[in-house]
């Protein structure tokens, strides 16, 4: 059985291709990093529009790269939320009626357990249950994972997500979006024991996150200091150095509590090389195992959303003729497969 998964839930527009069989056969990804670039950050009319123009030919091209058509498909999936209305609206009317047209059944996926699942697509995916730390732009959250559908929230960020901090953080610093990945190469640069900065919400129980106050210190931090080169690697560093050591602390928090061995770690920043370094540490302190997804499926893809679809459809849950998306949609209301 093969699936073609859109994702269009923001800035990326990608397309793939997943065979249950022969797992996943082609895939294609265009970023709008370059649209929106001269705004410093997102603006959803564009995105929606960019997405109108390059769906189509991304799924054009992926039934190329992998040799089939559209006879070939048993299944569309689409991101149908959290995201951009706009943006969501895009890939979900483009796959529900392809699936309509093509006679075979459409799914709705949920953009973040399409990043949690993104691990499932290499050569040794984690096995059933873990704790996954999804963190994106968008979403820093710690999930209980018993099976597919079956999660349980252990913590959320009460303000900025992680990725979010990142690239307002690197927006202070007069870095140009996209922030966050180019505030983490200065960060290369920087002394870390210069600057200490807060690692915030660990001084108390619980596993919920807060990024916002930290980016303040951040910023009352560079208005105090001299502006040279090595003064902005410094603090980038110290700003990346708190960000990393605060997943981790509370990585190994839902670890103990869980009493898992399996860590998975999953969305934009889970590419961080600070982060993996400092979580692979700390799975082996525990005697536990971390799982990553490739660099390139850390980012919004069309593969996870694909293989997240799969499993689904696999369990029989598709969609009917109405097309609805969910801008906010908490993934503990995502249906047990």
């Amino acid at each position: 059985m093969r699936i073609l998964g859109i994702e269009t839930s923001c800035d990326e527009t990608g397309v793939a291709i997943y065979d249950n069989e022969k797992g996943l056969l082609a895939h294609q990804l265009y970023s709008q990093v370059s649209l929106h670039a001269d705004y410093g950050g997102v603006v959803p009319e564009l995105a929606s529009r960019d997405h109108v123009k390059k769906t189509i030919p991304l799924i054009k091209a992926t039934l190329l790269e992998a040799n089939l058509t559209a006879k070939d498909i048993d299944g569309v999936a689409y991101t149908a939320g959290p995201g951009l209305v706009g943006a969501l609206l895009v890939g979900a009317s483009i796959g529900r009626a392809l699936a309509y047209a093509w006679g075979v059944p459409a799914v709705a996926v949920h953009h973040m357990e399409g990043h949690l699942l993104a691990p499932m697509l290499e050569a040794q995916p984690p096995a059933f249950p873990f704790v996954a730390l999804l963190v994106s732009g968008g979403h820093s959250l710690l999930v209980e994972v018993r099976g597919i559908g079956q999660y349980g929230i252990l913590g959320e960020s009460v303000d900025d997500a992680a990725g979010e901090a990142f690239d307002k953080t690197a927006k202070l610093m007069g870095i140009d979006y996209p922030g966050g990945p180019l505030l983490s190469q200065l960060a290369e640069k920087g002394d870390s024991k210069r600057f200490t900065f807060p690692r915030p919400m660990t001084d108390r129980p619980g596993l919920d996150f807060s990024f916002s106050g930290l980016k303040t210190f951040t910023a009352n931090t560079l208005k105090a200091s001299e502006s040279d080169p090595q003064t902005r690697a410094d603090i980038a560093r110290a700003f990346e150095d708190a960000v990393v050591d605060t997943l981790a602390i509370k990585c190994k928090r839902a670890l103990k509590q869980t009493g898992m061995k399996r860590l998975v770690v999953a969305g934009g920043v889970s590419a961080n090389r600070h982060l993996r370094l400092k979580l692979s540490a700390l799975a082996d302190s525990l005697g536990a195992e971390v799982f990553y997804p490739r660099t390139e499926f850390c980012t919004d893809n069309g593969a996870m959303i694909a293989y997240a679809g799969m499993q689904h459809l696999l369990k029989g849950e598709t969609q009917g003729l109405g097309v609805k998306v969910f801008p906010r949609w908490p993934m503990d209301e995502i249906k047990a497969c």
